[in-house]
């Protein structure tokens, strides 16, 4: 990128906006609740303006403070979903997850990709618990670890995969997450070729995803579409026979929604 063209990006940013959004995304489910010096700290603003960005927060609705803790209210929520609310296609694909559940008896997703991320842009569940955490729109798993991250990943230029995994964080939640890079390429580079991409116990022991891509008009991956389940309940042979089958099929109908 010239220098014309960067410094032309720069007027054209509004600092303000950009310090108000990294407040924001300071808190966290580790950090719910902080106090004034706690969030300055994090975002390495000064007191004074990490003040000036929480009462604008609070004056807003986004933010409440009891005390001298703060922490995000509900209305934070309206951010994402203005995003949700613009796909569509995923309001539309209910039904066709909904019905893929029924069939299965398993748990559906789709996901966009977001940083190092992906994020749950629709989701319908079975009554069966298959991960620890609680699933919704809107939650994030690391991409290189997921079914879905790979699909997605699978989509990048060499290049941009190269810059991708040489700055994420590749955390090792089981022993079976892989966690090399030349590995992690390797690993795309199948999905790539394969179409699908199969997940087990990288993320959570015992859970097994596989998810497939989601194209657009113009043949563009635009998100993954998964179904997960507990290895100890679904053999690798069903996975392959009935399960992926139904994936690839509901995703051609979310396609053509487009």
């Amino acid at each position: 990128m010239s220098k014309v063209m960067s410094e032309e990006n720069n007027t054209e940013t509004v600092q303000s906006l950009v310090k108000g959004l990294a407040v924001i995304k300071a808190f966290s489910q580790q950090r719910p609740s902080m106090t004034l010096s706690e969030v300055a700290s994090v975002t390495g603003f000064t007191r004074a303006a990490t003040r000036r960005f929480l009462l604008t927060l609070v004056a807003e609705g986004y933010a409440k403070h009891n005390g001298k803790q703060f922490s995000l209210t509900a209305k934070i929520l309206d951010l994402g979903f203005s995003y949700l609310s613009s796909l569509d296609i995923w309001h539309n694909a209910k039904p066709l997850m909904n019905a893929l559940v029924e069939q299965l008896n398993e748990s559906c997703s789709a996901a966009v990709l977001d940083g190092f991320d992906v994020v749950y842009v629709a989701r319908v569940a079975t009554t069966k618990r298959i991960m620890s955490i609680t699933l919704n729109v809107g939650t994030r798993l690391p991409a290189f670890a997921t079914s879905m991250g790979r699909i997605l990943l699978a989509d990048m230029s060499a290049s941009l995969l190269d810059e991708f995994l040489n700055n994420c964080s590749t955390e090792q939640f089981t022993q079976y997450t892989i966690t090399d890079k030349t590995r992690l390429i390797t690993e795309i580079a199948k999905v790539k070729q394969q179409g699908y991409c199969l997940v087990e116990q990288e993320l959570e022991l015992g859970l097994t995803s596989i998810s497939v891509p989601v194209h657009n008009g113009e043949g563009e991956v635009i998100a993954a579409l998964n179904v997960s389940t507990h290895m100890s309940q679904t053999a690798r042979q069903q996975i392959f026979e009935t399960i992926l089958p139904a994936l690839q099929q509901c995703a051609r109908q979310v396609e053509r929604l487009g």
